[in-house]
């Protein structure tokens, strides 16, 4: 409890002695007053001790000084944390081990590197994840020139040279794992893989007064140093997202809740932070911020505060104080993009108690004005906004590239809110990481190329996926030419080596538990990699080089290397979905912004363009657009953006500003195109649910654009190559002259209209450089359309086929070991890559979207990373002096096939999740006349009656399955199949033949009922029985 300054002589006086007397008897002496402890530093001859109040530490000379942590001890210790300090200092002379526990943010961590910092001990520092296992704790086996053995990994260093354990994030790892640790906590023992057993220091050293040390080692015992202890940090799991702890882990740690400052020693860290504000302003922020950390926020189910980051968050106001404090909230906390409305109601009842709702009183910044080296500052750049009515010039850090002054670029087309956002985000910048959440396909990643190019950053971009493990973020392991194992440095070490902004494509998608292994990374700048190399904040390097007088080189061999000072991390996600559970597992429609998360960056929040914005957009990036065309386009989009029906929001998804885009772009190459047509291909309408397909129909119809009818005429689909030339109707393409020339594919194939119109919208999409995507059931000939569109072209293709055990690793590479050593062999994917073939990847729904969403950056942006980190690079002039990449070739394209989302299909919605990446192409079943002319060419000699029932039957029972009477949709592959028995074995009957067909459905007696009916219509006597008259006439 805190006391009270009060006034003396008042009654308050009076009252507050009564309640000391009561709550004296309860609460002990230390209860109800707070005693001050002081820190103090006494050097003696014989070494140093620490003195925090009347507890003395003495200290020892580090073995390894450079283990050490520098610089975290801040020039005025709060009371709070000089109690923290004491209390771990009584448990380490007690030699117990600590557990600090409490909400998340840096503190936690902060206050034992302090301690450690303070009495001069070593530490070993571990990040748990899920996939943390036994072998990071104790022993890892390493190959050297052909001998395998065990190198001791951190638990085991620590415990035999006296170093601390500090162990993050307990609740993140997996139920038993760490059991291991259980006998070290309690005994100091450990049974070690290679033989050896750690042994207590007391135990230890009684059996040397019995034998000699050579005796002990023989017998592989090694002694556990007394200085030995454990730090644990973890969350109070219920309360956060995790695993419990286990009870026999738990009663082996002594536990002490390091919660948030106290609003004073908070109070005045903020006001030296932001000399420039008026105190009353960042006391209403603090205050608003312990509100929502209060146990009745919880309960109504608004998630914590980050009380930490309000030290940037004020840096920020310090240089702009005419920035609004709502703004500056939602970056800290974005309610309106993680709440329902109820909780932004609550909020903004908290916003208004301390008068900060004053978004519509100050505007925002509305430009960048200018953006230069800084003439004083290496490595970083001056950036002037113009915020209000006069301009603010403040530093931020900046890359190694020259700068590009704003709105210079050609791909770039400068919008007011965008260009209002890349302000707000330049001021976010010189403070801390930033996070862009916005809706797939509304410019996340064009908007941080921009910011990244006006401050001169390379970008290393990393797209992540949901079972990307721990490993995949940090260094991966992989084999010598010699056979030796070794690891290799992940593109994220590299850029903080190298000082570049690391793009972190969809942290939406990742696991929680993985993605907290940053967590040190984007606090501190810190990252202990996993073979022993640690990464220090610059000015942290930099003492640490002072004090012990060590070359660069030095800190090297003893793998300690400095995070560049430029370098920042920028993280785009999808916005989180507000009424999600918090439990679901499903990877569409998570709540993934936890409190854990809020603490990491500075967020904002992508809004979509307005629609003069977006015309704007569309006529600077395709120049000859029709201007009704693009005016009808944005009428109908906007439309069903402003519904809040979410049948209106799906079509509205299908409709990104990336699609809208493409469409834009097809129309100002072919004019005549109904816009319709483009829109339904968009939305894949064709297998919309029957009421979303309704509801487009309304919608376009309300917007007056009218599906201009395709001219039936057969010669606009007629198909000539002629002297080098392919010509589909009236679209014209050079054909392909390939080195390989065996890989283009020959197919049998009989023309028919509707698939020749098909041929003709992925030519025209081919010449515009597009990736194809091809949906449709199953047998409607999607895999013969795109051999015979290849086998016209000349194209060589590369053919990849999903499913539902494809891995990332699957997908680029295929390992293989030749003569002990693990090469690894290019995969269709990357062979398409090398030589501009075509890949074809066949059934791309069946495998996991969190697998295939890794050919987004391909697509987008022509990068790529593989597993044994060679990289795919676009422009040959990036590629240049850069080893390990392989340069896209210009000729490379996709086009991928999947069936329809929905039952009866059983694969993933591949559309939902990547369709707005590529050109979408809906195939159908031929139409009766074309499917009639087709199974002609299959059976010459049936029947044309015969082919006419099938042909009418099979019409029937499609229409059906589109209606949803029946589930299985019947496709004109099982036509054909029974049209060639037929051709074969004519003498067999009608009714006989199709049960090939109908078995599968003759023990499900509704369905076999439904089926009979429809085919006796036509005349097929399948499962007739003489009650049944209802067969046509011949």
């Amino acid at each position: 409890m805190h006391s009270q300054i009060l006034c003396s002589g008042s009654a308050a006086v009076v009252a507050s002695r009564r309640m000391r007397n009561i709550l004296g008897a309860v609460l002990g002496r230390d209860g109800w007053m707070w005693k001050t402890h002081e820190v103090k530093l006494i050097n003696t001859s014989s070494g140093g001790t620490v003195k925090i109040g009347e507890i003395s530490y003495k200290l020892k000379t580090p073995q390894n000084p450079e283990l050490v942590p520098v610089k975290h001890i801040s020039d005025s210790l709060p009371q709070t944390v000089a109690q923290h300090l004491r209390w771990i200092m009584q448990k380490d002379l007690l030699g117990q081990d600590v557990f600090l526990i409490g909400p998340p943010g840096p503190l936690r961590r902060s206050i034992a590197m302090q301690y450690l910092e303070l009495t001069k001990r070593e530490v070993e520092y571990v990040s748990l994840s899920r996939d943390t296992t036994e072998t990071d704790l104790k022993q890892r086996r390493e190959i050297r020139s052909g001998t395998a053995f065990y190198i001791d990994q951190c638990a085991v260093r620590a415990a035999t040279q006296g170093r601390v354990l500090v162990l993050e994030g307990l609740e993140k790892a997996e139920r038993n794992v760490l059991p291991v640790l259980n006998n070290l906590l309690e005994n100091r023992e450990m049974q070690l893989e290679d033989g050896r057993f750690l042994m207590s220091a007391e135990r230890y050293d009684k059996l040397l007064q019995e034998h000699t040390k050579e005796e002990l080692d023989s017998w592989k015992i090694v002694r556990v140093s007394e200085d030995f202890r454990v730090i644990a940090l973890g969350l109070p799991v219920p309360k956060y997202k995790g695993n419990p702890l286990d009870p026999p882990l738990r009663s082996r740690f002594q536990a002490r809740d390091i919660y948030y400052l106290p609003f004073k020693d908070q109070l005045e860290l903020l006001y030296t932070a932001g000399p420039n504000i008026a105190a009353e302003r960042v006391s209403q922020l603090l205050s608003l911020g312990t509100t929502l950390c209060s146990q009745e926020s919880s309960n109504l189910g608004l998630p914590d505060f980050p009380v930490d980051s309000l030290l940037p968050a004020v840096h920020v106001l310090n240089t702009f104080p005419m920035l609004s404090s709502q703004q500056l909230v939602q970056r800290l906390y974005p309610y309106p993009s993680i709440l329902g409305k109820d909780g932004c109601r609550a909020v903004e009842g908290v916003l208004s108690r301390f008068e900060l709702l004053d978004s519509r009183r100050q505007p925002a910044p509305s430009a960048i004005v200018n953006v230069s080296m800084a003439k004083d500052l290496e490595g970083h750049a001056d950036v002037t906004l113009r915020a209000v009515d006069k301009d603010v010039t403040f530093q931020v850090p900046a890359g190694s590239k020259e700068l590009r002054p704003p709105s210079s670029s050609s791909t770039f087309i400068s919008t007011p809110s965008h260009s209002q956002l890349i302000a707000e985000m330049m001021q976010s910048h010189m403070a801390k990481d930033i996070c862009l959440i916005g809706a797939k396909g509304c410019g996340k990643s064009v908007i941080a190329r921009e910011f990244a190019e006006m401050l001169g950053y390379s970008i290393e971009p990393v797209m992540l996926y949901q079972d990307m493990t721990a490993r995949d973020l940090l260094q991966q392991r992989y084999t010598l030419p010699n056979g030796d194992t070794a690891w290799r440095p992940s593109p994220l070490v590299t850029a903080a080596i190298e000082g570049k902004l690391l793009l972190l494509d969809g942290i939406h998608r990742v696991n929680l538990g993985t993605l907290t292994v940053l967590s040190r990374l984007l606090h501190d700048r810190e990252l202990d990699l996993y073979d022993g190399t640690r990464l220090l904040r610059w000015d942290r390097y930099q003492t640490l080089k002072e004090q012990l007088d060590f070359s660069d080189q030095q800190l090297q061999e003893r793998s300690i290397l400095p995070i560049h000072p430029s370098f920042r991390v920028l993280a785009l996600a999808e916005p989180p979905v507000v009424a999600a559970s918090t439990s679901s597992s499903s990877s569409r429609g998570q709540q993934w912004l936890s409190p854990e998360l809020l603490t990491m960056f500075l967020y904002h929040t992508v809004s979509p363009l307005a629609k003069a914005e977006e015309m704007g957009l569309i006529q600077g990036l395709t120049h000859n657009v029709p201007q009704e065309a693009a005016e009808q386009l944005l009428h109908l989009t906007h439309s069903l953006r402003k519904t809040n029906d979410p049948t209106a929001q799906s079509l509205a998804s299908s409709l990104s500003t990336r699609q809208l885009l493409r469409i834009c772009r097809r129309l100002s190459q072919y004019p005549e195109e109904s816009i319709a047509r483009s829109v339904n291909k968009a939305c894949l309408s064709r297998f919309l649910p029957s009421l979303a397909r309704a509801y487009l129909e309304k919608t376009l119809a309300n917007c007056s654009i009218e599906d201009t009818p395709y001219p039936d005429d057969t010669h606009d689909t007629s198909c000539t190559v002629k002297d080098g030339v392919l010509t589909i109707g009236n679209v014209s393409a050079p054909v392909y002259n390939p080195n390989e020339k065996i890989k283009v594919p020959d197919v049998l194939f009989y023309d028919n209209p509707q698939h020749m119109l098909v041929m003709k919208d992925m030519l025209k999409d081919f010449l515009l450089g597009e990736h194809l995507l091809l949906v449709g059931n199953q047998g409607v000939g999607k895999n013969k359309i795109v051999d015979r569109f290849l086998h016209l072209l000349n194209r060589p293709r590369e053919y990849l086929q999903l499913h539902r055990d494809t891995t990332v690793q699957t997908l680029t590479l295929q390992p293989s070991v030749r003569n002990g050593i693990i090469t690894y062999e290019d995969s269709p994917l990357v062979k398409a890559v090398k030589l501009g073939h075509i890949l074809v990847i066949d059934e791309a729904d069946k495998a996991p979207t969190n697998v295939t969403c890794i050919l987004k950056t391909l697509v987008e942006s022509g990068e790529m990373i593989l597993a044994d980190g060679r990289r795919i690079v676009s422009d040959a002039h990036g590629a240049e002096g850069r080893p390990n990449t392989i340069v896209m070739h210009p000729d490379f394209r996709m086009l991928v096939l999947a069936n329809r989302p929905g039952f009866p299909f059983l694969g993933n919605d591949f559309f939902g999740a990547l369709g707005d990446i590529f050109s979408c192409h809906a195939v159908d079943n031929p139409k009766p006349q074309a499917e009639l002319a087709m199974l002609k060419q299959y059976g010459p000699n049936v029947p044309d009656a015969t082919l006419q029932k099938l042909v009418a039957a099979f019409g029937e029972l499609r229409s059906m399955a589109d209606q949803g009477t029946i589930t299985y949709p019947y496709s004109t592959r099982e036509v054909v199949n029974i049209v060639k028995h037929l051709q074969k074995f004519p003498e067999e009957g009608l009714a006989n033949v199709v049960r090939n067909v109908f078995d599968f459905d003759s023990y499900n007696k509704d369905m076999r009922e439904v089926l009979i009916e429809a085919l006796h219509k036509h005349g097929i006597p399948i499962g007739a029985k003489p009650s049944s008259v209802k067969l046509a006439k011949e």
